[in-house]
């Protein structure tokens, strides 16, 4: 009988401990983060690179995993007609990974005729929701600006 009693007051002494561990074990890992351009509005995308240089400035590059999913009309920002194609371009050589939806991409060579050019460091991906969705289970925050 005593030693039962041992053993369940151990057991709750013992589970506060284990949860914070759990905690700061959490913390030794990076930050994880998707960031979601679906828009062609050139503010609107500036706020989401500015969103993933202030994190990398905030955690260091070692400390934070960014991914930035375009698709739809905010494919363009990934493209060489982009306004932003020296920024994105920088930033993907600073660990910010750049991901464009081959779906949209399709879709605008059948109604243009002409398939989009991605920029150096952007990877086509099949599906730009898909890949959010993706990286969310993986654990990842997610933004829309």
């Amino acid at each position: 009988m005593m030693r039962k009693l041992i053993t369940q007051i151990a057991a709750v002494l013992l589970v506060p401990f284990l949860m914070v561990t759990n905690v700061f074990a959490q913390q030794d890992s990076p930050h994880k983060l998707v960031i979601q351009v679906s828009t062609d509005d050139a503010r609107t995308q500036n706020i989401a690179l500015n969103n993933a240089i202030n994190l990398q400035k905030l955690y260091g590059m070692d400390d934070v995993i960014l991914e930035v999913v375009a698709y739809g009309p905010g494919l363009e920002l990934l493209t060489t007609e982009s306004s932003a194609a020296s920024r994105v371009t920088s930033l993907a050589m600073q660990n910010i990974t750049f991901s464009a939806c081959q779906n949209t991409m399709d879709a605008v060579m059948k109604k243009t005729g002409k398939m989009p050019v991605l920029l150096e460091g952007v990877q086509a991906v099949n599906a730009g929701v898909a890949r959010i969705m993706e990286l969310q289970e993986q654990g990842y925050a997610y933004i829309r600006p």
